[in-house]
């Protein structure tokens, strides 16, 4: 399994939240938006933070993923 499918459940949570254009950043786990931000699937913008393409193809990835590990 690939490095970007290994992420955390709190990270899959932001990346998820941040799907959204109004994601309200206080209500994200900061320990995994700053992780994410290292792994270049997250940057700042501003007050809010955005998804990278990078982090968009992560997303669109791991969508089965996580459909799997619901499922289990």
């Amino acid at each position: 399994m690939s490095e970007e499918l290994e992420l955390r459940p709190d990270q899959w949570d932001a990346l998820k939240a941040l799907r959204a254009p109004a994601a309200n950043p206080s209500k994200l786990s900061r320990f995994a938006v700053d992780s994410l931000i290292t792994l270049g699937y997250v940057a700042v913008r501003g007050d809010s933070f955005a998804l990278t393409p990078a982090g968009r193809k992560v997303l669109v990835r791991g969508s089965s993923q996580l459909l799997l590990d619901i499922a289990a």
